[in-house]
């Protein structure tokens, strides 16, 4: 036998040295992926969708280095079931979550399950507004809001019980994220964050350091600012979420008169009013009490009334709502900075979604359900370095039921059969599948007597036509968006449509029997 044969220790020894190097090389190799989400973010409050109203330079890097994807459509446009979908990968009457306040089913397939068996550490905090008493699984770590969380003072849950927080919130999450992934993580193995905002969900509450941002800026308004639901259905003049009617959005100004007279009685260090539902510091109050006083100065002195009271309120809306936007865009940037400083950039996704779109004055609504554009249509922006070309634009109709099934595919992890939606994955490399959908079934539950009062429907797009069956009422619309961007005429049942209505039926019906949509009305 040679001298020169090693021994067989040595051998098994390099062999398992051999392999964990490549266990290593291979977790290294699948890219982490951090989800950040937002609530209620229109698409015309983003910079890279071209919007008239604000600029947010951090969602743009995300564009800019990745890719915009422009008809993103949810399948249920409101908040707990867009999360739903997103983490089982099916439509609301699969995954059993139709419409908010109802309780997750937490025990069913998950996405984030799926990661963890595939060797992903896993991570949620922020919103997860899936029930007050559901709780999330899936997860190694969660920190999340009680229940919608407030913008100031918030109270987080996580395994060990429910702690309150001083501070705003979208700078306690910033901060909670950045801690999580300088300290909180698994450096050798590769991780799902999801980072999930409130902003800019309702009250619309900007930080102190934002109140007057927008002080000075007279926003556009809408062309339909003033519409008046004719030559639809009946559910959009039903519906109760117009910046008009005070019993839908109250004015600013008068919940802040009221405010300010029970904080100059408070003798204590802290205040309450019914906007906030929570506390103010005495600091917090500080910068509040002057930059609203002058912002509301029209509205104490000119005894606003009619178009011009509307007109106002649609101004205060916005300064609001995207001051809010601002703050969430701050934060995206510091989770950009810290991926560039710390290495991690170039092996991780940043993907931006919001729960579903908003109206911002648009049909002079606020809120969303809707399947009109504004509602139905979300952000979402893609970075993955290497792969999704920099500065690319898809317009392929993608949805909130796609990404799950594009987690797992990142993940290099088989997809679950029973998921309702197609993996991403093949769009960001440039790859679009032959037989992508060309049309899209959306389906909204929660009905006149649930918030706001839309009545339910179901529908389908193929982008350019639109057809909406609300069942209840048993009212239909056609929109044509070529001609009518806007959504203000319907042409169902015009003649000059009728090869183009009678394709959308068909199409709605095959799409329904694809789906496996048994009921309407499900609870």
């Amino acid at each position: 036998m040679s001298f020169f044969m090693p021994d067989h220790r040595l051998a098994l020894k390099a062999l398992a040295l051999l392999c964990l190097c490549s266990h290593a090389f291979a977790e290294q190799s699948r890219p982490n992926i951090i989800f950040i989400f937002s609530d209620d973010h229109a698409c015309q409050a983003i910079g890279a969708y071209g919007s008239r109203l604000n600029s947010t330079p951090n969602l743009d890097r995300i564009a800019k280095q990745g890719m915009r994807f422009d008809r993103c459509y949810v399948t249920n446009s409101i908040c707990g079931p867009s999360r739903a979908c997103i983490l089982t990968g099916k439509y609301s009457h699969k995954n059993g979550y139709y419409i908010n306040d109802q309780e997750f089913d937490g025990a069913q397939q998950t996405f984030p399950k799926l990661l963890q068996a595939a060797g992903y550490q896993t991570a949620l905090i922020g919103k997860w507004h899936l029930g007050r008493t559901s709780m999330p699984t899936g997860f190694d770590y969660w920190h999340i809001l009680e229940h919608q969380g407030y913008y100031y003072q918030p109270k987080f849950v996580g395994p060990l019980g429910m702690q309150q927080h001083v501070g705003y919130t979208t700078e306690l999450l910033t901060r909670y994220t950045l801690q999580w992934l300088k300290a909180g993580r698994d450096s050798t193995r590769p991780f799902m964050l999801m980072m999930h905002h409130k902003a800019p969900h309702r009250p619309w509450d900007p930080a102190p350091d934002r109140l007057e941002d927008y002080a000075d800026t007279i926003f556009p308004e809408p062309s339909n600012l003033f519409d008046d639901y004719a030559h639809r259905s009946s559910a959009a003049k039903q519906a109760e979420m117009r910046i008009a009617d005070e019993r839908h959005m109250r004015s600013r100004g008068a919940d802040l008169k009221a405010w300010n007279n029970d904080i100059d009685n408070d003798p204590g260090d802290t205040a309450t009013r019914e906007w906030f539902l929570n506390k103010l510091t005495k600091h917090q109050y500080a910068a509040w009490k002057p930059a609203l006083d002058e912002l509301n100065k029209q509205f104490y002195t000119e005894k606003l009334a009619g178009k011009e009271l509307v007109r106002w309120k649609y101004q205060r809306f916005l300064q609001d709502y995207l001051s809010c936007v601002a703050s969430l865009d701050d934060s995206v940037g510091a989770v950009l900075d810290y991926l560039e400083e710390s290495g991690l950039a170039d092996n991780t996704i940043v993907i931006y979604s919001s729960d579903q779109g908003f109206f911002l004055g648009e049909h002079g609504w606020f809120d969303k359900r809707f399947m009109y554009e504004q509602s139905l249509r979300t952000p979402l922006l893609v970075r993955w370095p290497g792969v999704a070309a920099p500065g690319s634009v898809e317009s392929s109709i993608v949805s909130n039921v796609d990404f799950a099934e594009t987690f797992l595919d990142i993940a290099q992890t088989e997809l679950p059969t029973d998921m309702q939606g197609h993996s991403l994955k093949p769009l960001l490399e440039g790859k679009k599948p032959s037989d992508w959908r060309r049309s899209f079934y959306y389906h909204y539950y929660e009905g006149a007597n649930g918030g706001h009062k839309v009545c339910e429907h179901y529908g389908v797009t193929n982008g350019r036509l639109k057809l909406i069956h609300y069942y209840k009422i048993d009212e239909w619309e056609l929109f044509d968006l070529a001609t009518d961007p806007d959504e203000m005429h319907s042409v169902y049942g015009e003649q000059e449509y009728s090869a183009q209505q009678e394709h959308m039926e068909s199409e709605l019906q095959r799409l329904r029997l694809e789906l496996e949509v048994h009921s309407n009305n499900p609870l």
